[in-house]
């Protein structure tokens, strides 16, 4: 997790990103921070294994509280760099973060896709892609964001099978993130289908999901509006998963589906509303998870 040092609205994403709000919260940063430190507070106290680096004030970069954009963390010790749309975001990849990493965890190679960027071509790590790690599925949904040559590259050099389609939202635009509408854990997902405009792949998605034999728990447009889609399964130091969400997402749940999800795990949620607000992203986007 990425400490925020100049957390704020960020114009060059807002051109596709629908969930971005601006606002005149003069403040953002400072009750960014609070919200950020808050969470990771909730993360330690249930054993959770965080790794928190401060974001440096050069250069700016207003979006560093997402890492999970532009690296992925992989259980064979590879690290993967992702093409960014938003420039300003490109500046995220800072060699500093990785040396420190470096110190805690094995790293032994880098694949990195960055070099897509010169050609606008875009892939933006667990954001664009929503891995089963379990059954080597990459889900994806086409924007701006996520392009599936890039997609095809990822899947061929990890061993991935792409699960590419289309979802928008409820002004029929485009997703700009998959993990927005969706989240893959152990023995279920969660996901919503009135997302997905085509019947075709509506139903190729309902029989992907049912062959992997993980519960299909589905979430309206409303919920995913209410970054009820942005949640990651963890797992804490004793081995027990958690399932972590924000408190927005977590009160849109209906009592049926927070039964179903603790049937599975107990579910963590903190307040992230000036983030989310902010910065069109939730508790997903701000944790980069580690397998190596």
């Amino acid at each position: 997790m990425i400490r925020p040092v100049h957390f704020g609205f960020n114009a060059q994403t807002a051109v596709n990103n629908a969930f971005q709000v601006e606002g005149a919260d003069t403040a953002a940063q400072e009750k960014a921070q609070m919200e950020f430190d808050n969470f990771v507070t909730l993360l330690r106290s249930n054993d959770i294994d965080v790794t928190v680096i401060d974001d440096s004030p050069e250069p700016h970069t207003p979006d560093s509280i997402f890492p999970n954009n532009w690296i992925s963390f992989h259980s064979n010790g590879i690290i993967c760099l992702y093409p960014m749309f938003a420039e300003n975001r490109r500046q995220e990849r800072k060699p500093a973060v990785i040396e420190q990493l470096k110190q805690k965890f094995n790293i032994t190679d880098t694949i990195d896709f960055t070099g897509y960027e010169k050609d606008q071509l875009y892939l933006e790590g667990t954001g664009s892609m929503v891995l089963d790690r379990d059954h080597k599925i990459a889900y994806a949904c086409l924007s701006p964001r996520t392009n599936k040559l890039v997609l095809d590259d990822f899947c061929k050099q990890m061993g991935y099978r792409p699960v590419l389609f289309t979802a928008v939202d409820y002004n029929a635009k485009d997703i700009y993130h998959t993990n927005v509408m969706m989240c893959v854990a152990d023995r279920y997902v969660v996901v919503c289908l009135d997302s997905l405009p085509y019947h075709a792949e509506f139903q190729m998605m309902q029989e992907t999901i049912g062959k992997t034999g993980k519960e299909l728990v589905n979430i309206s447009l409303e919920q995913m509006g209410q970054f009820a889609g942005n949640m990651l399964q963890v797992q804490n130091r004793s081995g027990e998963k958690l399932l972590v969400m924000s408190s927005q997402a977590y009160a849109s749940l209906r009592p049926e589906q927070i039964e179903k999800l603790e049937g599975y795990n107990r579910i963590l949620h903190a307040p992230l509303t000036t983030i989310e607000t902010n910065g069109g992203g939730s508790a997903r986007c701000m944790l980069a998870e580690i397998f190596l």
